[in-house]
């Protein structure tokens, strides 16, 4: 390898963490996971950095170490989902059951600059990484790099230690895979610009704290969704979100929601009121996604103990707290 001083090869290094992780963690589904695929490529792209000869660049082999950590962790885990990726929409009028404790569901991303971008923001939206979870992982990572990262052809079939037209072959093959899977979950999508979204985001906050089912209604889209991860129910539909807000879920009423950014997109720690009235206590995050002009999607993660430390939200409110409307990415 070149010659470099060993504190200027970790700072090489470090300098693709950000987006090692935002890799991995499309190709993984979980955050937590991808950074502890990332330290690991990390480490071993510094205990093997002899053996670079320069023949690719720096960020090549990186990822060509990153791709190999995460497929080795795929060989043996199983598909991460979203609950629609398991079974058909319920009705809202009924309790969710029990927690399906054996499924690994796609996790949140902290974070994603929201006025980066559509390209880049749509990449990391919560369907879309689910939707990636249905490759076999070598397209995954070719389409990933290919249609995302921008990686040449060349390079990707240099990563995988293939030919070029086996990487446009199984490109191919992703993107088809990937368009059938979309168009059959969430149908079509139209970016919506960050203004808009912040808008959106800004009205649902202040209509979810007042617990105003008019305002609701009239930001979701038609075909909006609403799902409960680590329960398998989901819903589809404004008749179906209302009965679930309106019934099983009408403890959330009195909610403060904390604004907080989740796959590029607004999102939200919501705290229920404590029972004792002392507060507000952790509920669920709430990620929000948009299409046009309205809402198609909340995710409500209930794994608020495991989530909350990592989005940087408080594990309570104090009862002082009013009914503000948040300032959205203020």
């Amino acid at each position: 390898m070149r010659e470099t001083g060993a504190g200027s090869m970790v700072e090489e290094l470090e300098a693709y963490r950000k987006e090692l992780t935002g890799y991995c963690y499309r190709m993984l589904g979980s955050y937590a996971e991808a950074e502890d695929a990332v330290q690991e490529a990390l480490v071993r792209a510094w205990r093997n950095a002899e053996r670079f000869e320069g023949r690719s660049s720096v960020r090549s082999w990186v990822y060509r170490i990153a791709t190999h950590v995460c497929l080795d962790a795929l060989a043996a885990g199983k598909r991460r989902a979203l609950p629609m990726d398991l079974s058909g929409p319920a009705d809202g009028a009924t309790p969710p059951g029990a927690p399906a404790a054996d499924q690994a569901w796609i996790d949140p991303l902290p974070g994603s600059d929201p006025s980066a971008v559509a390209e880049a923001s749509e990449s990391v939206r919560l369907a879309f990484v689910a939707a990636l979870q249905h490759l076999p992982p070598r397209q995954r990572a070719t389409l990933i790099l290919r249609q995302v990262l921008g990686f040449s052809a060349r390079e990707v079939a240099d990563l995988h230690g293939s030919t070029i037209a086996s990487v446009n072959s199984a490109l191919q093959r992703a993107r088809a895979t990937l368009a059938d899977r979309r168009e059959a979950v969430e149908g079509p999508a139209t970016p919506a610009p960050e203004g808009v979204r912040r808008i959106l985001a800004e009205r649902y906050a202040a209509a979810f704290s007042r617990y105003d089912m008019e305002e609701l209604k009239l930001l979701l889209h038609v075909d909006a969704t609403l799902s409960l991860p680590p329960y398998a129910k989901w819903m589809r539909g404004v008749r179906d979100i209302e009965s679930w807000l309106a019934g099983p879920a009408i403890g959330c009423r009195g909610s403060r929601l904390v604004p907080t950014v989740a796959n590029g997109s607004p999102s939200f720690g919501q705290y229920r009121p404590r029972a004792d009235g002392t507060g507000y206590e952790p509920w669920a995050l709430q990620v929000v996604e948009f299409s046009g002009d309205r809402i198609t999607s909340i995710t409500a993660f209930r794994d608020t103990a495991r989530l909350f430390p990592q989005f940087g939200l408080p594990d309570r409110l104090g009862a002082e707290t009013g009914l503000t409307v948040p300032a959205v990415f203020a």
